[in-house]
């Protein structure tokens, strides 16, 4: 007797069976690959993704048959047959790009799917597999993570630059609406109104979006690393060969690789570290306090909203206006001069950038004020 099959039943069916046919193209298509460099260690690593890409298969075939699904037949696809051409004619590091463009579209499916989350850091950990593979066929070994956000924190000044981007923010939103109330002419009150009521509506959310941001990054962070603790905990020789991986695809030798990888999954407090860092590509060390970075946020927009604000907190004269002009065009200078530095472009120009745009959202705002204005009042 044959069990009635639900809509989701069938839904869940044709799911399984894409990913199954999915997995095969993978592993035939690694195989098709690995043949073109047999005697190198790209091909070796080629060969053991295959293999994982065949145990993945095998997952929805159990899945499929407890479904009481039929099987799918399947040959290799005109897409496989192609990058394996490509490979042959140009080399593997050809078609690289292409296999790590797959790898992180399987992660972001299997992310979605219930009881696949292994499976999805797997598919991700493949795709920055050819990653580093491809930054070694460029004849460098490829940064660590640590090297990596180190630059990044040069190059980026961390805390610095999103402090200045915060007092951008403020200045260029306070500046905008203070001009769009003026040119409406409403009076030095109401701008002075208006301009508190900007900056405290603007610093409470950019605060409250911040602390949301790195509470949720926060969250997934944790959330990932107790899956990965799971993992380390029920089959660490699996995890040790995926990290062992890794590191051959840095250019480490085979007993190189592995002799690394057994030290590190020895110590569960580092192994879990390294497998945050080398197969789910997060730094858990980079992850501050949700409070301070809202707090953050919160200071640095009040002061660049502060700033055109500030002549209407000494005097209410016409000139107020005038003042704030100036004194926010000087301030919209410096802040893209800073940013300039922090990214290494000219600061020359990077002031100018900054204070053309400035003065384009504060022109542009300034005129609608003025035709609503004359259109309230007329």
């Amino acid at each position: 007797m044959t069990a009635t099959k639900t809509p989701d039943s069938r839904q869940d069916a044709e799911r399984f069976r894409q990913y199954l046919l999915a997995e095969l193209e993978a592993a035939a298509l690694y195989r098709r690959l690995a043949d073109v460099e047999p005697a190198t260690e790209r091909g070796a690593i080629l060969r053991e993704l295959a293999h994982m890409e065949d145990a993945h298969a095998h997952r929805w075939r159990v899945k499929l048959e407890s479904l009481g699904e039929e099987l799918p037949g399947w040959q290799p696809s005109r897409r496989s047959a192609v990058l394996g051409w490509l490979a042959r004619r140009f080399g593997t590091k050809t078609v690289l790009p292409i296999l790590e463009w797959f790898e992180t579209g399987g992660a972001n499916a299997y992310a979605k799917e219930e009881g696949a989350q292994d499976m999805a850091e797997q598919e991700a950990m493949h795709g920055r597999l050819f990653a580093q593979m491809r930054s070694t066929h460029r004849g460098r070994e490829p940064l660590t993570m640590t090297e990596r956000e180190g630059r990044h924190r040069g190059a980026g000044g961390g805390s610095i630059r999103a402090a200045v981007f915060g007092v951008n923010d403020g200045l260029v939103s306070n500046l905008s609406l203070i001009m769009g109330v003026a040119g409406a002419d409403p009076g030095p009150q109401v701008l002075l109104l208006a301009g508190l009521a900007g900056l405290l509506a603007g610093a409470f959310s950019m605060a409250t979006g911040e602390y949301v941001s790195v509470r949720t990054q926060a969250e997934l962070l944790q959330r990932e690393l107790d899956l990965e603790r799971a993992e380390l905990e029920e089959n660490p020789q699996e995890e040790m060969e995926e990290l062992a991986l890794i590191y051959r695809a840095k250019g480490l030798g085979v007993e190189e690789a592995r002799n690394v990888a057994t030290k590190l999954i020895s110590n569960q407090a580092t192994a879990l570290d390294t497998l945050a860092r080398e197969e789910l590509g997060l730094d858990p060390s980079q992850l501050g306090s949700p409070w301070v970075a809202a707090g953050s946020s919160f200071v640095a927009f009040a002061i660049g909203a502060l700033i055109p604000l500030s002549p209407y907190l000494v005097t209410t004269d016409p000139t107020a206006l005038f003042a704030s002009a100036v004194l926010s065009g000087f301030a919209l200078a410096s802040v893209g001069g800073s940013t300039a530095l922090l990214t290494g472009r000219p600061i020359a120009f990077g002031a100018f950038r900054m204070l053309a745009l400035g003065a384009l959202a504060a022109g542009v705002t300034f005129l609608v004020g003025k035709a609503l204005g004359v259109a309230v009042s007329g």
